[in-house]
């Protein structure tokens, strides 16, 4: 199984142009991804630099025949002028599979209010895969790049929900009724997303208490390679990794390869693409 992390900046690139259809080109080249995750995907925004409103969740499901598409939006406010996404303007993340999802949660994450500091609601988007190997949640997030203090109410929050994950796991309910009944819930998870920190920031130290690094098992002792700023120096003007993908310490072992994608400007994040052994 290959999983794709990415930030597609609303599917802009660095030549300023809005294009869905080049980031799928871009995905299946260099990865041919079972499953994509994906962060700042946009319905209906024209607001957005180079967009002309384009409902991206729709169109990039499009390019990518076969897979399933689950969109959690964060962002969501009216939009009188269109019809699409009942006249509203949504923004967030979008999972696309083309191995059978299971179950789908969309996760509202800690967003405490901090004076003067700008930021956004944020999310994380579960889907229950059906791997080779059985069941395993795959989730897409995007954490605050403004606020410290929010990022790690959010980190806080995504290991609590991996504790819950795995208790749901080891559960047993008694009962079937329509949508109450229980689904099962795997408690191995892999935690893709942009979490706009590095890899030595307390908060990440914190995630891997209860992951590990995708990275750091397949390129032991070596440094991250940059996945941000890498050809745009707006944020920062040295290169820096702040695109991660995290498995359960159950799939560590499964980790076979982790690529990151130095060459596209498709975006200005760069791909991560892990492949899972079978």
């Amino acid at each position: 199984m290959k999983v794709l992390q990415w930030n597609i900046q609303w599917c802009r690139g660095l030549d300023g142009k809005v294009d869905p259809a080049r980031i799928a080109h871009v995905a299946k080249e260099i990865g041919d991804p079972d499953v994509c995750c994906f962060q700042e995907v946009a319905i209906n925004f024209d607001s957005l630099e180079g967009s002309s409103g384009e409902n991206q969740p729709e169109l990039l499901k499009e390019a990518f025949k076969g897979y399933s598409a689950h969109f959690g939006a964060v962002v969501d406010v009216p939009d009188d002028r269109r019809t699409s996404a009942g006249g509203r303007r949504q923004f967030g993340n979008l999972i696309l599979s083309r191995l059978p999802v299971r179950q789908v949660y969309r996760h509202t994450l800690p967003w405490p209010p901090e004076d003067k500091v700008p930021s956004m609601p944020r999310i994380a988007v579960e889907a229950v895969i059906q791997a080779s190997w059985g069941l395993v949640s795959v989730l897409s997030t995007h954490l605050e790049f403004f606020s410290a203090q929010q990022r790690a109410a959010q980190v806080a929050r995504l290991a609590e929900l991996q504790r819950e994950r795995a208790a749901h796991a080891v559960s047993k309910p008694d009962y079937k009724s329509g949508p109450f009944e229980p689904m099962a819930r795997p408690a191995a998870s892999i935690l893709c997303g942009d979490f706009n920190m590095r890899a030595e920031n307390p908060s990440a130290a914190k995630l891997r208490e209860t992951w590990n690094d995708a990275w750091s098992i397949a390129h032991p002792g070596k440094p991250h390679p940059p996945t941000f700023c890498l050809f745009d120096d707006t944020y920062e003007k040295v290169p820096y990794c702040c695109d991660f993908v995290f498995v359960t310490p159950d799939l560590a072992p499964r980790v076979a390869a982790v690529t990151v994608d130095l060459e596209t400007q498709a975006s200005d994040h760069q791909p991560v693409v892990v492949e899972f052994r079978p």
